[in-house]
């Protein structure tokens, strides 16, 4: 009896882990090191974000010009966008050595004192969602960025003293998908700031025939095409779908990936023709069924959906606002119209909606 109970729990821990895993898009471990393996090195590599690219490129051959370390660069965006492989090809580029951790990683200053202290000159130290930061660690970082110097403090009480601490020259790379949520003293020691915005069908077309390569997949262009436009303008994504293409046609299709097998695969996958999934779908219904469409506050719709709010402002939100299926209010969000006719709902602005 005790045996069948422990299955049980087992059963619906792993239920839970799959559905928090599926609310976030967390990655699995093995989902990484297959990202990782389609990672560019170089910026020649590098598809989409031109804008952002061209701009980081004079930065890093004035730098090494001048023999002098990359100013502090900031990257915003949503996430799978790309941050941490510009990261890690900036550090390609200048030649230089890169540690990398997250905010939330970074609970006391002491964690961080070890981090700095261990950076050789000219060295990255990379920071994921940096907005996540503590304040006590935000505020000891604050003279490592501006002098390379650290405080920390020596006994308690009367005998307490301040010691500095002289660190190596670095260049620190902070990523986040909350821009917003930084706070000025820490934006403004940054001297490159770049905003990294959801990828075009043809940028996406590029990554996924590269990818394809690099997997030794047989894959024609209106597959890898129909595989862009449902991969949410987002290089992760679109990589994520073609491993479950890769999979579908592995079992149930031919040695070459045609559109078909691809329409079939992530139809499979419930991943509509505009890239929207189970969870997307749950949101803009939930505002029409329970809210009559908005406006709605953030806070309350997350309460509905028994969801962290950040989730929804995080991973759902920005893909919704890009393509107009949801729209900002001073009172809330809205469903607009064409969220509407998208999913077969009849618009009645104002009075409760009905199917068609």
């Amino acid at each position: 009896m005790k045996a069948k109970v422990e299955v049980e729990d087992m059963s619906k821990k792993e239920q839970k882990d799959d559905r928090e895993r599926l609310i976030t898009r967390q990655e699995t471990e093995e989902e990484v090191v297959f990202n990782i393996s389609l990672r560019p090195e170089r910026m020649r590599h590098f598809v989409g974000q031109r804008h952002t690219l061209e701009n980081l490129e004079i930065a890093i051959q004035a730098a090494k010009k001048r023999k002098e370390n990359l100013e502090h660069i900031l990257l915003s965006g949503p996430p799978g966008l790309g941050k941490t492989t510009l990261a890690y090809i900036i550090a390609h580029e200048m030649g230089s050595k890169i540690t990398a951790t997250s905010g939330p990683a970074i609970e006391r200053a002491g964690d961080l004192i070890g981090i700095l202290t261990n950076l050789a000159e000219g060295d990255i130290l990379f920071i994921d969602e940096i907005h996540r930061l503590s304040k006590v660690v935000e505020e000891f970082i604050y003279p490592a960025m501006e002098n390379f110097q650290i405080d920390f403090l020596i006994d308690k009480g009367p005998y307490a003293k301040t010691i500095k601490f002289n660190l190596k020259r670095f260049t620190l790379i902070g990523a986040t998908t909350r821009s917003g949520l930084l706070t000025a003293p820490l934006r403004g020691r940054f001297g490159i700031f770049y905003h990294l915005d959801f990828y075009e069908v043809e940028d996406l077309v590029k990554i996924i025939e590269r990818s394809a390569k690099l997997l030794e997949l047989a894959l024609d262009r209106d597959a890898a095409y129909e595989i862009a436009r449902r991969s949410r303008g987002t290089p992760r994504v679109a990589n994520r779908l073609l491993r479950r293409v890769r999979d579908y046609s592995d079992v149930k299709g031919s040695d070459k990936i045609d559109k078909q097998t691809a329409v079939m695969a992530l139809d499979s996958q419930r991943i509509d023709s505009v890239g929207l999934d189970d969870i997307d779908r749950k949101v803009i219904k939930v505002v029409i069924d329970f809210y009559d469409g908005g406006p709605v506050g953030i806070e309350s719709l997350a309460a509905t959906l028994n969801e962290e709010s950040d989730t929804i402002v995080d991973v759902v939100e920005p893909f919704l606002l890009k393509i107009g299926f949801i729209k900002r209010t001073p009172r809330g969000r809205e469903v607009t119209e064409r969220a509407y006719k998208h999913l077969g709902i009849a618009y009645k602005k104002g009075s409760q909606k009905e199917l068609f």
